[in-house]
């Protein structure tokens, strides 16, 4: 299994959050997917915000997360926006 801090994006604190809530692997972040991970970081740390969420999905398709394509950004803006209701 490949340590997360391998993976674009993704820092010490972000590897020890997701370890926090049972991502332990990138595998395991890729398996999961960004909005799942972050559906499971905003139980456990309600102030992750949406910057958190595009570095997850930057980190599983390994580009920078400020280099997602608007598309993908505005769908995980949604769901993010979503979430807060």
């Amino acid at each position: 299994m490949s340590e997360l801090t391998s993976m674009m994006n993704i820092g010490k604190e972000m590897a020890r959050k997701l370890t926090s809530v049972g991502i332990e692997s990138s595998e395991k972040l890729i398996e999961t997917g960004a909005k799942d991970a972050f559906l499971k970081l905003k139980q456990r740390y309600p102030n992750v915000c949406l910057v958190h969420l595009y570095t997850l999905e930057g980190a599983i398709h390994n580009t920078e997360y400020n280099r997602l394509s608007e598309d993908t950004k505005k769908e995980l803006k949604e769901f993010s926006d979503f979430l807060k209701k």
